[in-house]
């Protein structure tokens, strides 16, 4: 049985041309979405003249560093973001002598350090 719609129509090819009347025009956007980063131009085509095949190329290739510079940036402010929650998470969580691991020192001792200053101060007090 033959489909209503007609033959499935494949994918059609960005036409240079327009991508490039749209680029010259400033319209990247929609240089975008009429195909800008799936048309190659280094490939042999009519509608390519030298300057609209450097147009796009340079386009591309702008867009292309400036997308992966995106996803750099995008991972290391996650990467920053996790670091310093794994800061704050060993910050908050008490430590084996029940000092929080952030606390300043000074504030109070360990407890087998605690006993050992206790039997100096009797031994000085008892002299």
């Amino acid at each position: 049985m033959v489909s209503s719609r007609g033959p499935e129509s494949a994918p059609v090819a960005p036409d240079p041309a327009h991508l490039a009347a749209l680029l010259r025009a400033g319209d990247i956007d929609a240089a975008i979405e009429a195909g800008l980063m799936s048309v190659d131009p280094d490939a042999p085509h009519a509608a390519f003249d030298p300057a609209a095949r450097a147009l796009i190329r340079s386009t591309r290739e702008r867009l292309l560093a400036a997308w992966e510079a995106r996803d750099r940036h995008r991972a290391r402010a996650d990467r920053l973001a996790r670091r310093a929650a794994e800061r704050a998470a060993r910050r908050a969580a008490p430590s084996a002598s029940g000092v929080p691991a952030g606390a300043p020192a000074g504030t109070s001792l360990p407890p087998a350090a605690a006993a050992a200053l206790a039997r100096a101060k009797a031994r000085a007090g008892g002299a």
